[in-house]
């Protein structure tokens, strides 16, 4: 039978790891990451041997089919992202729609809970977020202004990712649109320098720009 597990890693801190992850991730015959440099780290704390092999939105048709053939031999399979939970702002729900389409529902896909940046900055934002909308990661380039307009335009808080690179620009371009939103910017999150910066938007400019702008950043928006 085709199995595939779908396992939450750490965002940052380590220790986060739960045991049932890193049984899983033991008792896999293989590990399908983003960056196999990236998940080594975590298996080489963990003293875990399984071998691992790279899955991202890129991955092309040959790897994909060999993933698949693989699980035709009753092997079983763990999906981790770089940090956090596979699915969500990543690639790992369209290899569960591939599965779900090769096998049917003989496939057993299955969760193993964990960390999530977008559930983490959720439980400290400080609003009620009984009901939130999570818009993933801004587009780099083109229709940004739609982008950050749907986003206003909601009727509750909105969570969103965005790289260190584009975080100020990002910050600066609901400014433009929405002077009083107000935000929940929060850098690093559990570990070392994390940090998170609370008010109007413009205020969590200012705040923002007086520390190193490192690392990835999760915001919250409430109009």
């Amino acid at each position: 039978m085709p199995t595939l597990y779908i396992v939450a890693t750490p965002i940052g801190n380590m220790d986060d790891v739960s045991k049932r992850s890193i049984d899983t991730l033991r008792q896999a015959d293989l590990i399908l990451c983003e960056d196999t440099r990236v998940t080594k780290k975590l298996l080489d704390r963990m003293e875990i041997k399984t071998p691992a092999m790279s899955y991202h939105q890129h991955s092309k048709l040959p790897k994909i089919n060999d993933i698949l053939n693989f699980a035709k031999q009753d092997k079983v399979l763990a999906l981790v992202s770089d940090a956090g939970t596979p699915g969500i702002s990543d690639p790992g729900n369209q290899l569960i729609e591939i599965f779900v389409k090769e096998f049917g529902e003989s496939a057993k896909i299955i969760p193993i809970p964990g960390p999530s940046a977008m559930a983490c900055s959720a439980s400290i934002a400080g609003f009620s977020m009984d009901k939130f909308c999570f818009f993933g990661f801004p587009p780099a380039k083109n229709k940004r202004q739609k982008y950050f307009k749907d986003l206003l335009d909601q009727k509750c808080p909105v969570i969103f990712y965005e790289s260190c690179y584009r975080i100020i620009k990002t910050l600066q371009e609901i400014e433009a649109l929405d002077k009083e939103a107000q935000v929940v910017v929060c850098r690093e999150l559990t570990k070392m320098f994390e940090t998170v910066y609370r008010g109007k938007v413009g205020e969590a400019i200012s705040k923002v720009k007086k520390d190193p702008i490192k690392g990835e950043f999760t915001v919250i928006v409430k109009r």
